[in-house]
């Protein structure tokens, strides 16, 4: 755990018919410096990550299906602070914001705002242990808060009718710093979206909203005020298409679906696994994962065993992935508690599972299928997909299955299926742990990754101020005598 905090320390409008669809030609008039589309985000779970296994993020995901609607190249350009961002915004370096931007007053007078993503609550935070806040009368100072965040202008605003209320801006920091120092104890509370502390909470389980000072608040991107009209417009009708095809519900429930559900016991005894259990077994994920994220594959792994290589089941199961006895032989494991034999062929079993899925499936969400099926067998879940299309619901969309499967374990459902009565509750929360845990190992990988690049830069700079020294020493003439060398 204190590695982990150390790490994070471094660290509408609706229209009755949709607008004109809107060209390329027309986006190079708007802009004509340009002939891409310019996201400008800030880093985070939510919003934007790029790691060795590429870009992901809500905002970007989005970014990228407005910019091929736009029939444009994509290009993100991440920054570090909120000032900066809206800067290059004002000053025509971007084209959109695309960060979790929350409305507010201040903001709709600054910018056009896009049309709702999502909404939050704005949240007071604080640490588990500590006493919980019941009024803001008692804060005053004691609140510390990100400058030009949503959260300044919330505060702004409840002043009004608690004139003691008194809060801290910092320049310097991001939402994730303030969330670990709150977690370590060296502040009493933050504000924040009732999402972001979900999906932080996965990383610092000592944080906990109390009291919810402004709610169901709509996330949305920002424009320029002038000159983005057509942009404005194709947007609105970008958003239509994407609400009305189910991708804007889809994204939602990939990024936040799974994140609802909070263990405070089972999320440290994961942190911790991850700094004492899982470098042992890490290599062993990477190289037997083949075409999948081995981060998934050890996801799955540690709701299975908990990473522990000898564990064994009442039920038969055995070993770190918990491998039936006729599934171990159908993948080639001669010896169920031998880890390396147990994570390849878990992992093979799994690629089995995302094969035999009905072509119908997205690629983006057969892996949550095929776990289903690795829980529960693949012929339950083929049930409920029925179910679901009976029902009207998608049978390939995750989002709706996940709400089927429990039926399963009611009579008027499951007596007219094929394969019968199943746990389908028990195959839910084990795909939702599995995407929670698959979530944590993400950023933790790409924390570990900034660190690293953080630490070889210290060293480059250390280097270089040596080499500068040892110059400085050196008569001037035997410098250039060794750089003609």
């Amino acid at each position: 755990m204190t590695k982990l905090l150390t790490i994070i320390s471094f660290s509408f409008l609706l229209v009755a018919c949709e607008p004109p669809r809107f060209e390329v030609t027309e986006f190079v008039e708007t802009s004509p410096k340009r002939t891409v589309l310019k996201v400008g985000t800030l880093y985070g779970s939510q919003t934007y990550l790029n790691s060795d296994l590429g870009e992901s993020g809500f905002d970007y995901e989005m970014a990228a299906k407005f910019a091929a609607y736009l029939d444009v190249p994509l290009e993100m350009v991440p920054y570090t602070h909120r000032q900066q961002l809206f800067a290059a915004l004002r000053n025509d370096e971007i084209d959109i914001v695309a960060a979790a931007i929350t409305t507010t007053q201040n903001r709709r007078e600054q910018f056009l705002l896009g049309p709702a993503l999502y909404e939050v609550n704005q949240v007071l935070i604080y640490k588990t242990g500590t006493q919980k806040p019941r009024n803001l009368d008692n804060l005053s100072g004691d609140i510390y808060v990100i400058s030009e965040s949503a959260a300044v202008d919330t505060l702004t605003s409840l002043q009004q009718s608690h004139p003691n209320l008194k809060w801290q801006q910092v320049y310097d920091k991001d939402n994730e710093e303030l969330f670990s120092l709150v977690a370590k104890g060296e502040l009493l509370y933050t504000v924040a979206d009732s999402k972001s502390l979900r999906i932080n909470q996965r990383y610092l389980p000592e944080l906990r909203g109390s009291i919810v000072l402004d709610d169901k608040t709509d996330v949305v991107w920002l424009l320029r005020p002038n000159g983005s009209d057509r942009l404005m417009g194709s947007l609105l009708s970008f958003w239509h298409q994407q609400k009305r095809n189910g991708t804007l519900e889809h994204l939602n429930e990939k990024y936040f679906g799974h994140v609802k559900r909070f263990d405070y016991v089972d999320t440290r005894a994961f942190i911790r696994a991850i700094d004492n259990v899982l470098p042992e077994y890490q290599a062993l994920f990477e190289k037997h994962a083949g075409d999948l994220d081995w981060r998934k594959v050890a996801a799955a792994g540690y709701q299975e065993s908990h990473w522990n290589p000898k564990a064994r089941s009442p039920t038969g199961v055995r070993g770190m992935m918990m491998l039936t006895q006729p599934t171990a032989s159908s993948v080639g494991v001669d010896n169920r508690l031998d880890a390396e034999q147990s994570i390849r062929g878990g992992a093979i079993y799994l690629q089995k599972m995302i094969d035999r899925l009905p072509a119908s499936i997205p690629d983006s969400q057969r892996i949550w299928f095929a776990l289903a099926s690795y829980n529960v067998g693949l012929g339950h879940v083929e049930d409920a997909r029925k179910i679901a299309q009976g029902m009207g619901k998608d049978p390939s969309a995750w989002r709706d299955v996940k709400e089927v499967l429990p039926l399963l374990q009611q009579r008027k459902y499951y007596q007219h299926t094929r394969y019968g009565y199943a746990r389908g509750n028990e195959a839910v929360h084990y795909v939702e742990n599995i995407r929670r845990y698959y979530d944590t190992l993400v950023w933790v990988d790409s924390q570990n990754k900034q660190l690293e690049l953080m630490q070889q830069q210290a060293e480059n700079d250390s280097t270089g101020q040596a080499k500068t020294s040892a110059n400085d020493d050196k008569n001037p003439e035997d410098i250039v005598k060794s750089a003609a060398q």
